[in-house]
């Protein structure tokens, strides 16, 4: 186990970098890497090294050999000048780096990934983000494309020079070196300049590369009229891998992406797959600011560029698409994920104040709630002040590597206000709990709030916290009689008083999702209903439905009665789809098993896994019986002829697969196998095949998949998903192991691992299965996993997390399982340090 990092521990290095000049002689087994970096000495101390699984050949100071000192996995020289050249060779192996860390072979391609701490797999170097320099790279390959950070210089036979003149650290040096085909653009930016855009693939995938090169496009529009930022560089490369352990990487000038997230096409990519390579395009790009040419200075800060640059793709996928879907399906993406880690033994601050494994904590919590706090922040200050203060941050900070206090002291600065309360967002782990209760009397509404925040590993006191409160009120005729108004609670209770109304309102809470809390209030069904027929926030107004459901759900799942009440209010729902049909959509959905489980413990109950199963099924058929003439014909009015991969499209498909689900209740699947056979697009085509394995009638459907789209790496990885995800319970676990037995089940591919085991764990009852057969199939193969790709692997260990809050079995057989991945004989830091603190909390 490697030592506990802590932020206090923190010390400037000593050197900085006037220039690194980098030389590869790449070959498969034996890559040569020269290395040529220019030091300045800055403060007191040795020259520390980091290198990983390097062999050295040789070291030496301004040309003249010397023998460092090796302890572990640095290499220190002691006693040198102000100012001297460190010069080294050293041997790397591409085509055994398994782990994807570092310079790797993928389909007889080089690339990289060097975020966190990849760079020391390369070279001798200081890896850490603080140590910023312009790189000069030299490539010697017989691959007819050799690609790397920043402009290119030249380029001949074998031989191609790349110049980056923006001063980054090693976690954000990529190459590329392989027979690849460009998809080509151009772009000119606001003051003028002309840059070259390509896309790289392999060969044959030119054709489904064009949706990714639209989407640098706008996003590189976009930035500059939202955030006034241009683009610095003559040349922006996107490169598609199909080895990734990760979705994108925002390298300068060189983004690395998982092929996932750039090819597609109507026929191969769902509609969330489109806007998913819109939105991680976007991402990557608008870090050419936001973590590039400003940087955290260190990785504890990792939150300041990921959690900003989150905020940054939301507000362009808001204003590319739909705002008001976009900001429902970030609610639910955090309460998915960032929520259960909150509540669970995995939890931490969006900055933690140390960690084992860096890369245990690219999690849910740095970067989505990351994001709500800076969305927060921007709610706080206004957009005015907000965009004064984003002004004042790219001026003074840019090519510095800052943290969060700079961040904070940016806002404080532009606006003038004392945030040093707000700051404890970033610092405090946990999910506030904001409860309210209500008086009324005489025309008067008092507000009575009151927040609290359980105990999480190594925090349990915890003071209050700044909570905008957005709220709205809406009269018992449906009107709104207060716009939406942001209440600041900075108290541990606090009350707010409205005066002057003539009759007594429905409170619209946390309009927009104001902060990242959960809510306990007093609310009848009737409240909820006039909520979701009339609020005029659109999150409100989902929310009050969803709640609806979960209470019902919930309800159900513990042995009483209950969804009469959102039966009725979804009769609105379906008068009113055309409208929106993406929001309608949204309201249709009813939660899902692992949102009712999360609650059922979080009101102090144990989730029986099963019967939440059985309850979810058996309102979503008493709904379908309900509404079978509204909903059969929605979904034959839904019907997208000419595929289109925008909004508008993707929000009548989406409605029309939500019908789908019903009705598929009633007719045993009889219209998906139809669509199936009918479906011109890849969305409606996997929504049918869904269904049809929901229903048990896919054998013949999952061979005509398979018969089609063999040879397609990507789609497969979606055959493998979904069989698993939408298999019965008792059946999940099984088909999982069949899957798994087949040669074409790759597991040393991420994107394959994660679809086959990710579509069982996220089978809530069928993971969860009471005879643990789910938690030995996801250990059996973590264990696997390990010894290849530690990083993937420990990743996946997080479907542990929510282990405690089930019953004492389903407990002992899940400890049972990380207990022998504990003791496995070698097992990686990364996945030891999870599934200790996942045992620690799962007792």
């Amino acid at each position: 186990m490697t030592a506990t990092q802590y932020l206090a521990d923190w010390r400037p290095y000593p050197f900085e970098i006037a220039e690194t000049r980098l030389t590869f002689h790449l070959a498969p087994r034996a890559t040569r890497v020269l290395s040529q970096i220019d030091f300045r000495r800055t403060g007191a101390g040795d020259l520390v090294l980091d290198g990983v699984g390097l062999k050295t050949i040789s070291v030496s100071i301004g040309g003249q050999p010397v023998v460092p000192q090796y302890l572990g996995d640095t290499l220190v020289i002691p006693d040198l000048p102000d100012a001297f050249t460190f010069q080294a060779e050293v041997e790397i192996d591409p085509e055994a780096n398994t782990a994807l860390e570092g310079l790797y072979l993928s389909g007889g391609m080089f690339c990289t990934q060097c975020e966190a701490q990849g760079f020391r797999h390369i070279t001798w170097y200081p890896d850490r983000p603080d140590v910023m320099a312009p790189f000069r790279v030299t490539i010697h390959s017989d691959q007819p494309v050799l690609l790397s950070n920043g402009n290119p210089v030249s380029e001949g036979a074998g031989t191609a020079v790349w110049h980056d003149p923006w001063k980054k650290p090693a976690y954000l040096f990529a190459l590329v070196a392989g027979d690849l085909r460009a998809v080509s653009d151009r772009f000119t930016t606001m003051s003028g300049q002309d840059v070259a855009l390509n896309v790289w693939v392999r060969p044959g995938d030119e054709g489904r590369a064009g949706y990714a090169m639209e989407s640098l496009i706008r996003s590189m529009r976009w930035d500059e009229q939202a955030y006034g930022r241009e683009y610095d560089l003559s040349v922006f490369n996107i490169v598609a891998v199909d080895d990734f352990n990760m979705g994108a990487m925002e390298n300068k000038g060189l983004n690395i992406f998982n092929s996932k997230l750039v090819l597609a096409t109507a026929e191969t990519a769902t509609d969330g797959d489109y806007e998913r390579i819109e939105g991680v395009i976007g991402h990557e790009y608008f870090h050419n600011w936001t973590g590039n040419r400003i940087t955290c200075r260190d990785w504890f800060q990792l939150c300041l560029k990921e959690g900003l640059t989150v905020f940054r793709d939301q507000q362009f996928t808001s204003d590319m698409r739909s705002a008001a879907v976009k900001r429902i399906h970030d609610v639910q993406t955090l309460r998915a994920r960032q929520f259960r880690e909150d509540a669970g033994p995995l939890a931490h601050p969006p900055r933690p104040d140390h960690y084992q494994e860096i890369n245990n904590f690219y999690t849910a919590t740095v970067y989505e709630k990351g994001a709500e706090v800076i969305g927060m922040l921007k709610r706080l200050v206004g957009d005015d002040g907000y965009r004064t203060a984003l002004d004042l941050y790219f001026d003074r900070h840019d090519g510095q590597a800052c943290t969060i206090e700079d961040w904070i002291k940016v806002f404080e600065d532009a606006t003038g206000r004392d945030l040093t309360q707000f700051k404890r967002w970033y610092t405090d782990a946990g999910t506030p709990r904001l409860s309210l209760s209500e008086s009324w009397a005489d025309g008067t509404l008092v507000l009575d709030f009151a927040q609290d925040i359980a105990p999480t590993p190594g925090q349990t006191d915890k003071p209050a916290r700044v909570i905008p409160i957005a709220i709205g009120l809406i009269g018992p005729n449906g009107h709104e009689v207060l716009p939406t108004t942001v209440l600041e609670m900075t108290e541990s209770r606090q009350s707010f008083r409205f005066d002057g109304l003539g009759a007594r309102p429905v409170v619209s809470l946390l309009r927009g999702f104001s902060a990242p809390v959960t809510v306990t209030r007093e609310i009848t069904a009737d409240e909820q209903a006039l909520l979701l027929a009339h609020d005029t926030d659109p999150y409100a107004r989902w929310q009050a439905g969803h709640d609806l459901a979960l209470d019902a759900l919930i309800a159900r799942a513990t042995g009483g009665e209950g969804g009469a009440e959102f039966n009725r209010a979804l009769a609105g729902v379906l008068t009113d789809a055309k409208a929106d049909p993406a929001f309608a959509a949204l309201c249709l959905a009813l939660p899902g098993e692992e949102e009712i489980a999360t609650t059922i413990a979080a009101r102090g109950g144990v989730p029986d896994p099963d019967a939440i199963h059985a309850a979810r099924r058996a309102l979503m058929a008493e709904i379908a019986a309900s509404h079978e003439a509204a909903l059969a014909a929605l979904y034959d009015t839904m019907q997208t002829p000419n595929y289109q991969p925008d909004a508008e499209g993707s929000g009548r498909r989406s409605l029309r697969l939500a019908c789908l689900a019903y009705l598929s209740q009633l007719d045993g699947g009889a219209r998906a196998d139809a669509l199936f056979a009918a479906a011109g697009n890849m969305t409606e085509r996997q929504g049918a095949l869904e269904q049809l394995i929901s229903a048990g009638r896919d054998a013949d459907a999952l061979a005509a998949f398979e018969a089609e789209f063999r040879d397609n790496r990507l789609v497969m990885d979606k055959w493998f998903m979904v069989q698993p995800l939408r298999a019965a319970p008792r059946q999940a676990v099984a088909r999982a192991r069949e899957l798994a037995a087949r040669p074409d089940f790759e597991w040393k591919n991420p994107n394959r691992f994660r679809a086959l085991i990710a579509g069982l764990t996220s089978n809530h009852a069928g993971f969860h299965a009471a005879d643990g057969s789910g938690y030995d199939f996801l250990a059996e193969w973590l264990m696997k996993l390990d010894a290849v790709n530690p990083q993937t692997t420990a990743r996946m260990c997080s479907a542990f997390e929510t282990l405690g809050r089930y019953d004492a079995g389903r407990r002992a057989k899940g400890r049972a399982a990380l207990q022998r991945i504990a003791e496995m004989p070698g097992l990686s830091r990364n996945t030891s340090e999870m599934v200790t603190r996942i045992l620690a909390g799962a007792a």
